[in-house]
């Protein structure tokens, strides 16, 4: 699965690559100021905030810039996010929601300067969270309601003319569309012209909260006197943060429009209240090598779950696709991807200095799949803390967010989501002890888990390539299930993922999985 983004993304060879030095092996002498591990948009926000302090900086990245959620997201800057502000006041006052609104607001005005400063297209448009039907109506009223109480010129549409089910919304004007991965990249060059150091194909296995912090990779110790965990899901057991956050994949699709009906595609920034998701949304093509002059490409997406938790993900893709083609005929899928994020269990991200890290060790998770704006305001708050500006002159926001306590209510979410991470752990071995080893060689794009003396191995066939691994996560030991659409393993638990040949791909996980044999 490759996403529109990615795709479009043709480099340069006159351009230098935003890697500034990556040598395989770091100098075991050399010592930065701050260690941020991740480039993605709270990684890179926060380095490029630091360097431009007076900071020496270093990021390190498993993979390459834009890699996952930061580069496969929707391209949607915005703070209005479907049901997300009345779902915080539920459990919270509203002087913690109009604070997560504000820091919203913040992380959005850094994205909008830094786009307009760099030549990062953007477009300003009007968010709509609306109801796909009467039902879904109490839901926009509260979240209008919520949004008003926060200090948002949040209004109220009963009508619009679009050609998908729309029963009304709630509509925020001046919020962002733009290219993600674009942005990111965009963010990764400015961070090495201003002095930085980024490393990709860096995994950071674990982190030493000494004096220095001490950076663990296959290639080397990296040496800092604080680091910055930006990776998503944090990579270190302590915090505990993948007990105190939900996982969920969703989906993404685009298409090209007929010409003959490019007046049926919706102008805004769209993403239903009600289930199951749909986030509409058009963007320039960024294919079409026209940049001044591109025609529309329209984007479908949704239809969510928790990582590991669905008999088939492939369903859920063509549910998307079918829904387009009832809704806009004559629409050509171009591409189609995936995306994961995790949800704190008070519902408002994690962002701060992690509990065991000698004060050393800052990190940032828990965006609900609107990483954007709440990337770049964790970068604000952790990089003024970094710097050491006092707390008083902190932005209201930061210090409001910074003494919420959680709810009951939040304890309860997070109860539920490890009750049924302990119900899919049992169940998961459950279904391995069902199949017995051998297994038949699946068909291509299959996969299936067996039991060999009460171990998951999984096998799987994928580019006519047949190996097998030990379907038990590297993190916690969870029992891997097959993502039919991604060819890929990935855990129930706290959703790591693996390659069909085990090598790790995000996650809770730093491990790749211990592969048994590769035939034919």
């Amino acid at each position: 699965m490759t996403s529109l983004w990615t795709a479009a993304a043709i480099p340069d060879e006159s351009e230098p690559t935003p890697t500034s030095r990556y040598e395989g092996v770091v100098d075991p002498g050399e010592r930065f100021d701050v260690a941020v591990v991740g480039a993605g948009i709270t990684g890179l926000a926060t380095a490029i905030m630091l360097v431009q302090g007076g900071m020496r900086v270093v990021v390190l990245e498993a993979e390459r810039v834009a890699a996952l959620a930061s580069g496969l997201n929707t391209g949607k800057a915005s703070v209005l996010q479907g049901a997300m502000l009345q779902r915080i006041r539920s459990t919270h006052s509203a002087r913690v929601v109009r604070g997560y609104a504000d820091a919203n607001l913040d992380g959005q005005r850094w994205i909008a300067e830094f786009c307009e400063h760099h030549g990062v297209p953007v477009s300003v448009e009007t968010a709509y969270s609306y109801a796909r039907s009467d039902s879904g109506l109490r839901t926009v009223d509260r979240e209008v309601e919520a949004a008003i109480e926060a200090g948002l010129p949040a209004e109220r549409v009963d009508a619009l003319d679009v050609p998908f089910p729309f029963s009304g919304a709630v509509a925020l004007p001046g919020q962002l569309g733009l290219d993600p991965y674009r942005l990111v990249v965009a963010m990764a060059r400015t961070f090495v012209a201003e002095g930085g150091v980024l490393l990709e194909g860096m995994r950071v296995q674990h982190v030493h909260a000494d004096r220095p912090v001490e950076l663990q990779t296959p290639r080397g110790v990296v040496r800092a006197d604080v680091a910055v965990v930006a990776t998503g899901a944090p990579t270190l057991l302590r915090g505990l943060y993948w007990a105190k956050t939900s996982h969920n994949r969703s989906y993404l699709t685009s298409y090209r429009i007929p010409e003959e009906l490019a007046d049926v595609l919706p102008s805004g920034l769209f993403i239903s209240v009600d289930s199951p998701t749909r986030s509409v949304r058009t963007t320039p093509d960024p294919e079409s090598g026209v940049p001044d002059a591109a025609p529309p490409v329209l984007l479908v997406g949704g239809n969510g779950h928790p990582v590991g938790r669905i008999p088939s993900n492939e369903e859920r893709v063509l549910d998307l696709v079918d829904w387009t083609g009832r809704f806009f005929p004559g629409a050509e899928l171009t591409h189609r991807w995936a995306a994961q994020d995790y949800t704190s269990a008070n519902l408002v991200p994690f962002v701060g200095r992690m509990p065991r890290g000698r004060g050393r060790i800052w990190t940032a998770t828990g965006y609900a799949k609107w990483g954007l704006t709440n990337g770049a305001a964790a970068a604000i708050r952790i990089s003024e803390e970094i710097l050491g500006v006092p707390w008083m002159q902190r932005r209201s926001w930061i210090r409001v967010l910074g003494t919420r306590v959680s709810a009951p209510a939040d304890l309860g979410r997070g109860a539920a989501e490890n009750a049924q991470i302990a119900a899919e752990l049992t169940a998961g071995y459950a279904r391995a002890q069902r199949h017995p080893a051998p297994a038949r060689k699946p068909a291509e794009g299959e996969g299936v888990v067996v039991s060999r003396g009460g171990v998951p191995y999984g096998v799987s066939t994928v580019d006519g390539v047949t190996c097998a691994v030990r379907a038990v996560c590297t993190h916690l030991g969870g029992p891997l299930t097959w993502n039919d659409a991604e060819h890929t393993w990935d855990c129930p638990l706290h959703a790591s993922r693996f390659t069909a040949t085990g090598t790790r791909i995000e996650g809770p996980a730093v491990r790749d999985l211990h592969r048994e044999r590769r035939g034919d």
